[in-house]
């Protein structure tokens, strides 16, 4: 497979390629060489059939717009772009580890706590004599022996 996950294979999401490249060219408003052109430079990278057909989802025709976008509106060249597609998705990739590995400092904290209420339950009270103690108004004086005394 290509990295595309899906659950249901009847199931429609954003990432099932099922576009031909003349419709995606014409939902994206780019020529199908233009297409043909980013997918052998790897701006965009497409599904593809048992014959070798390509299939564009989606997301990919997004994608098409915002390089066509970019190349056009911002004046960025064709290696640009990948270099700026290639980032964001690491710094995508590097967020959703963030997340994964935030819950899992949770989940640890979580079970940290858990042990401790289970270490601190598991004392032995009978150890330590309590005694409550009375609180008094006495005072008391001390006065060293002098030498003398002895």
């Amino acid at each position: 497979m290509d990295g595309r996950r899906r659950t249901n294979p009847y199931e429609l999401t954003e990432e099932t390629p099922v576009y031909v490249i003349s419709v995606a060219a014409q939902l994206s408003g780019l020529h199908p060489q233009t297409l043909r052109q980013y997918d052998r430079l790897g701006l965009v990278s497409p599904g593809r059939t048992a014959g070798r057909g390509r299939r564009y989802s989606a997301r990919d025709i997004e994608l098409l717009r915002t390089v066509q976008q970019l190349s056009q509106d911002e004046g960025i060249n064709l290696a640009g772009i990948k270099r700026i597609i290639e980032l964001e998705n690491q710094v995508a990739a590097l967020q959703s580890r963030v997340a994964e590995l935030s819950a899992a400092v949770e989940g640890a904290a979580a079970t940290m706590q858990q042990r401790e209420a289970a270490v601190h339950a598991s004392y032995r009270r009978d150890l330590v004599p309590y005694q409550e103690v009375q609180q008094t108004s006495a005072l008391v004086v001390w006065r060293p022996k002098r030498s003398s005394e002895q």
